[in-house]
């Protein structure tokens, strides 16, 4: 095998290791960072378009732009996202997703055929969450402190 497809083959198959190792939803600078290291000669154009690739095969998913990002998803199985509205994190959640039955009278409803579907929650992730609630602890406690 030339060299050249060999180094093509071992960047494709990191490229998509490193996908599929995270559980963060990367973007391909993401990608691309994490992996430059190790792969001096790595482009970001061969990032995009291996994760292109690997979506039209349905090794991956493409969650679509989040924040000014397309954000992808190694974990091809079914399952729900929450996107984050404040940091813009994007975290895997279990929810009951439309099956066959569900999507088939969609369609029929509709007079469309509808094909697959995908659930995104928007709010607020945990760490978010918690800034918000202990902020609002500060808030309650000074007001507490000056009622006195």
């Amino acid at each position: 095998m030339p060299k050249g497809r060999e180094n093509f083959s071992r960047k494709r198959e990191a490229i998509l290791c490193a996908l599929r190792d995270t559980e963060t939803h990367p973007t391909a600078e993401w990608v691309y960072r994490q992996l430059k290291p190790e792969y001096p000669d790595l482009s970001l154009g061969t990032v995009y378009r291996n994760l292109g690739r690997f979506t039209e095969t349905g090794q991956a998913v493409s969650l679509g732009v989040i924040a000014g990002h397309e954000r992808f998803d190694g974990d091809t199985s079914p399952h729900a996202h929450l996107v984050c509205e404040r940091c813009g994190a994007v975290i895997d959640v279990q929810a009951e997703l439309p099956g066959a039955r569900e999507l088939e009278s969609i369609s029929e409803q509709s007079g469309c055929k509808i094909e697959s579907a995908s659930v995104t929650f928007r709010g607020l992730c945990r760490d978010c969450l918690k800034g918000v609630q202990s902020a609002g602890e500060e808030k309650d406690s000074g007001a507490e402190k000056s009622d006195l």
